[in-house]
């Protein structure tokens, strides 16, 4: 037997999950398969092996064993085929559908059913609408959209019965209530199970809706998850128009300028026509609304249905486009952050960011989406990920790595933490090897690592004589390229 096929069975076995000779056989084929494909196609930020193989494929194998799953069951946004793949190859007998907006990915979806034979499975190429008609029981959703925007979309051809399924991080409770509290004539709430994968600190939800019998015809609602919505695509289709700088919503934009502002209101704003198109074609449930300049030709932009639209007078667009882009401004929710338990480290490399320069924050981000860094923990020192400046240097990298709140940079101690830092007193990071599981943290702006830090292993970067030392973010980024280097070495 393979090491590493051995080594997958070994951690299915730890989170309690026995996988039959043909299981063991399908899992190893798509992992291998998912892998090869991963560099072309950007299908997982997670590539560290024991994370993939729990946080992938054992994190949506405990699902058939936490509830029993309806037939046909259709998978929303399947991507690299999570939770629909893991799911088939544990319960062959489920009819599954594979719905995918991304062609190639749709292509990665085929490929895959065909590598391991999977029969029962429709792959479809697009983005649900309410206009759906296949015939379905059931939804499954992993970390595609809020809770209310899935079940608004689903109601059009739910069948009273169906259910509608959520795997969901421990932190959901608000999104939760508001998802209740706005369809609760529709659906009734059937399960709500927190959970642990075995053997790890990964805490998780399930949480199930099912359609209410005699609810009623089933009404096309708008997809907003919250107030009444606006109407989506295009200034010259209905848009909220706003002329003053008194206007509540003018307002808001003003403050989310601001980091106080974004966190107050968890929304934020971003500028450019690429970072925007890559928002909405990869992260949809992420935007808010879409604000225009009046008078100005709007592009055609692929807008989620619903997503409110508004029309700024010239001069207050002005106040908002900060970077002049002369381009649409997109509104995102922020994505949830956890809290990062610095009792141990995961395998993989933790990048912990103390930066209070906002665009090095931006920066460091970016490095770490393109160097596939496990997590990123924003210190408390750390400016805002979705400040502005922010923004403009990570763009759309803001939701491909995983972001988590992290405690004082004067909290971490080398002694509970296996911790790598970097100082110019440190030693050449060239002939340094990464351990399996580390912490890197780069010191402060200017006054580097504090006293505390200064006794971890420390690496240096070699510079040309007469050069103090490096921009902080440049100098994470490069040691962030060695340690990658390292692992395909």
């Amino acid at each position: 037997m393979r090491p590493g096929l051995k080594a997958m069975i070994a951690l299915f076995e730890r989170s309690g999950i026995m996988l039959s000779e043909q299981e063991a056989r399908q899992f190893w084929r798509f992992h291998t398969h998912l892998r090869e494909r991963n560099a072309e196609l950007d299908l997982t930020r997670i590539t560290h092996f024991d994370n993939m193989v729990i946080k992938h494929y054992v994190d949506c194998s405990l699902v058939p064993q936490l509830i029993d799953l309806p037939s046909p069951l259709l998978d929303i946004g399947s991507g690299a085929g999570f939770p629909g793949i893991p799911i088939k190859i544990r319960r062959p007998e489920i009819e599954l559908i594979l719905a995918e907006g991304r062609r190639k990915r749709v292509d990665f979806l085929q490929e895959v059913c065909d590598l391991l034979g999977l029969s029962g499975v429709t792959i479809l190429h697009a983005t649900i609408k309410p206009d759906f008609d296949l015939p379905v029981q059931g939804v499954i959703t992993r970390a595609v959209e809020t809770i209310g925007r899935t079940l608004a979309r689903v109601e059009p051809f739910l069948p009273p019965g169906g259910e509608v399924i959520f795997m969901k991080g421990p932190h959901c409770d608000e999104e939760l209530a508001e998802a209740s509290r706005r369809l609760g004539e529709t659906y009734e709430l059937k399960g709500d199970s927190a959970y642990i994968i075995p053997q790890t600190p990964h805490r998780r939800r399930l949480i199930v809706f099912k359609r209410r019998e005699g609810a009623g015809p089933r009404a096309r609602r708008p997809l907003t998850a919250g107030a009444a919505p606006l109407a989506a695509a295009a200034p010259q289709r209905e848009a909220a128009e706003i002329t003053s700088a008194a206007n509540p919503f003018f307002k808001d934009l003003q403050k989310m300028t601001r980091a106080r502002g974004i966190k107050k209101l968890g929304t934020a704003l971003f500028w450019g026509a690429k970072n925007i198109a890559e928002i909405l074609a990869d992260f949809p449930a992420q935007a808010a609304g879409i604000i225009y300049c009046q008078g100005e030709d709007p592009p055609d932009l692929p807008l989620p249905n619903g997503l409110p639209a508004y029309v700024l007078a010239r001069d207050l667009f002005r106040q908002i486009d900060l970077f002049d882009t002369r381009y649409p401004v997109l509104l995102v929710r922020l994505p949830s952050m956890e809290t990062w338990s610095a009792a141990g480290a995961p395998p993989g490399c933790t990048l912990l960011v103390p930066f209070q320069d906002p665009a090095n924050v931006g920066a460091v981000i970016r490095s770490s989406a393109a160097f596939a860094v496990d997590r990123v923990v924003l210190l408390q020192e750390a400016s805002h990920p979705f400040h502005p400046k922010a923004v403009r240097a990570a763009g759309s990298t803001l939701f491909r790595v995983p972001l988590l709140e992290g405690p004082s940079i004067e909290a971490l101690h080398p002694d509970r933490l296996p911790l790598i830092a970097l100082s110019p007193a440190g030693r050449d990071i060239g002939r340094f090897h990464f351990p399996e599981r580390f912490c890197l943290i780069p010191g402060l702006e200017g006054p580097g690592l504090t006293d505390t830090l200064a006794k971890a292993e420390t690496l240096s970067i070699p510079m040309a004589r007469g050069v103090e030392s490096l921009n902080a973010a440049l100098a994470a980024g490069i040691a962030l390229y060695l340690w990658r280097r390292g692992l395909n070495g």
